[in-house]
């Protein structure tokens, strides 16, 4: 009989809906939810300075002051540091994904080595409770860096410091440098952020074309070349 027939037992492991449902209700809670504060007066805008990205690092001989849509030449010393802050932030997430791939989908010793096949399809396999510990990990790391390098809106009462960095804070500086690699001196500093820049930008453009690849194909990266 169709009605007595036994229902399939739910599936387990979380979805990609799931996931994410608790970190962007927060964070509406946070950017939406009660009233706002009040506002101060308004700050007198900084000056547009004529140094391209106000002197910060990342300009290279190939292609050079690279802003074909002119976003810079407008932007303010806050606005262009805040971009600069999530290049930074998105170039070393860049730099895990593309090494994630690489490893992840032929070294896999986690989970009794079950979760195998392109590294786009490994989301669906992971157990419930290793998403939760993720993002609470992810969660930590966000906090620190929101309270280490931007303005507390909190105190200051104010919607002009919204997304603004601490003036004495360096986009990407975390003071976090165990190996003890940050050079004293600003030149090799500024040579040593370069070569991060420039990394992270080439690992961007790579975990893209790793996801692109493999959702058409459905084959790990080395797969292609067997």
């Amino acid at each position: 009989d169709v009605a007595t027939r036994r229902r399939p037992s739910p599936d387990p492991r979380i979805t990609v809906a799931e996931m994410l449902f608790v970190p962007v209700t927060v964070a509406a809670l946070g950017l939406f939810g009660g009233a706002k504060p009040a506002k101060k007066a308004a700050k007198k805008a900084a000056p547009v300075s004529s140094e391209f990205a106000y002197g910060l690092p990342g300009v290279t001989p190939f292609p050079g002051e690279f802003d074909p849509l002119g976003l810079s030449a407008k932007a303010t010393k806050d606005q262009v540091y805040s971009w600069r802050e999530a290049e930074i932030t998105h170039g070393r997430v860049g730099m895990l994904a593309a090494l994630g791939f690489l490893v992840q989908e032929n070294f896999h010793p986690l989970f009794d080595g079950k979760i195998t096949g392109p590294a786009i399809e490994h989301i669906p396999q992971l157990p419930t409770t290793f998403w939760w510990i993720l993002i609470s990990a992810i969660g930590v790391c966000e906090s620190y860096r929101a309270q280490y390098g931007w303005e507390d809106t909190l105190s200051t009462k104010s919607t002009d410091d919204t997304f603004r960095l601490r003036d004495d804070y360096t986009p990407g500086d975390l003071k976090f440098d165990p190996l003890g690699l940050k050079p004293d001196d600003p030149e090799e500093f500024a040579a040593l952020q370069l070569k991060e820049l420039n990394n992270g930008r080439l690992a961007m453009i790579a975990a893209a074309g790793f996801l692109a690849q493999e959702a058409v194909d459905h084959k790990t990266i080395f797969g292609h070349f067997a």
